[in-house]
């Protein structure tokens, strides 16, 4: 669970809501709009339209929605009937209680109460037994995802995956992150086809044909290691699969990029050319940001092109997790104010990795045991 909001950030922190990375905020009253279906009569849409223009002219809009014009905004926020790839839009299940965790386990600061602390603007670096720490954190993190990914099939639940997933990190004398991370109500995160992320498990089957991003965040030894992969759930459309192989690239290729002195909008920059490349849609809301002794901070990391400032250094870990689209990339927030799904409905994939910033390149921190490559130096950075 890792991507934080664009319009969190930009917010006061005592009025962000949280994500399973800091509760993904909602677009300008997009959670109340969003309740208004396309059967609504003329003045429930009138009213949304008037609340957006009150908001707009008060400054809580994002930038991106007051670009787009009303009509689209609004297009995108109301819910619509038709269904993608020969599958209904998603609905959400029953949610069955948090699971629990151990007294012995240590567990970070909001485990008990929920509450989140200050967001440190600031990078995490570490100094060597920091970065052995970070490393045991991101190791046990790519076991549980290749763990998480052979149990993947259709028939199962995504609350079966949690039982799971919570199951060997508790063993491993881990605490899964995600569990009450500002009221967040499982251990890891589980994204059904069009949602974009922070899914919450449920009672939701898998069937032949989905896509499912598990998001796994585990706490050990008082460091946090996060990652994600989208899996396929069986055979998959050619345009789903196609997907899934390019938001891989995006991310493997901006992963080769950094090194020591690397702008951080370098990575943006590098995504976003290959998904325009593929005619894939690159949602922006969401973003990558540090990781460590802390679950979220900065620097933060946009996978579109921009021009935040800053530049990578050494020791420093942080989460690249792009997020692609088939369809555009307007979202819509659930009820449960976490689950961003697809405005159109169109399918979304999703890959993360914690890395490490060496003397000369990048480290893969929660890269998977059973692949070679998890260190390399960094190849230059030529995307605008």
């Amino acid at each position: 669970m890792a991507c934080l909001s664009v319009a969190s950030l930009a917010r006061p922190f005592s009025s962000r809501v949280s994500s399973a990375s800091c509760r993904a905020a909602v677009v300008a009253g997009g959670q109340r709009a969003s309740l208004l279906g396309a059967s609504q009569p003329r003045w429930a849409l009138a009213a949304t339209s008037t609340a957006l223009r009150r908001r707009a002219n008060r400054g809580f809009l994002t930038v991106e929605a007051k670009k787009k014009g009303f009509a689209e905004l609004l297009s995108d926020i109301v819910p619509k009937d038709e269904d993608y790839n020969g599958r209904p839009r998603l609905e959400k299940g029953k949610v069955s209680a948090k699971q629990h965790v151990p007294n012995s386990i240590p567990k970070p600061p909001y485990a008990d109460t929920g509450h989140l602390p200050p967001m440190n603007e600031d990078p995490q670096i570490h100094d060597a037994e920091g970065e052995e720490k970070m490393r045991a954190a991101g190791l046990l993190a790519a076991q549980v995802l290749d763990y998480a990914e052979t149990i993947i099939k259709p028939g199962i639940t995504t609350d079966f995956v949690d039982q799971k997933v919570h199951k060997m990190i508790i063993d491993a004398g881990a605490y899964p992150s995600p569990l009450n991370y500002g009221g967040f109500p499982k251990s890891v995160c589980t994204s059904l086809n069009e949602c974009i992320c922070h899914g919450i498990p449920d009672t939701t089957e898998l069937r032949e044909g989905d896509i499912i991003n598990v998001d796994v965040t585990v706490y050990l030894n008082g460091y946090h290691g996060d990652t994600s992969r989208t899996i396929c759930v069986g055979k998959v459309t050619d345009e789903v699969q196609r997907l899934v192989d390019v938001t891989e690239k995006s991310l493997a290729e901006a992963i080769k990029i950094c090194k020591p002195g690397t702008p951080v909008r370098k990575i943006g920059a590098t995504i976003h050319a290959i998904a325009d490349e593929a005619g894939f849609g690159v949602v922006e809301k969401f973003v990558g940001h540090g990781v460590g002794k802390e679950f979220h901070s900065g620097p933060t990391v946009r996978h579109h092109r921009n021009n935040d400032p800053g530049v990578l250094v050494k020791g420093q870990t942080f989460t690249i997790e792009p997020m692609l689209t088939i369809g555009r990339t307007a979202d819509r927030m659930w009820r449960d104010g976490w689950t961003a799904v697809t405005a159109d409905g169109k399918w979304t994939a999703q890959c993360e990795h914690t890395l490490l910033i060496t003397d000369d390149g990048v480290e893969i921190l929660t890269a998977s045991p059973m692949k070679k490559t998890e260190r390399f130096p960094a190849k230059e950075a030529t995307a605008a």
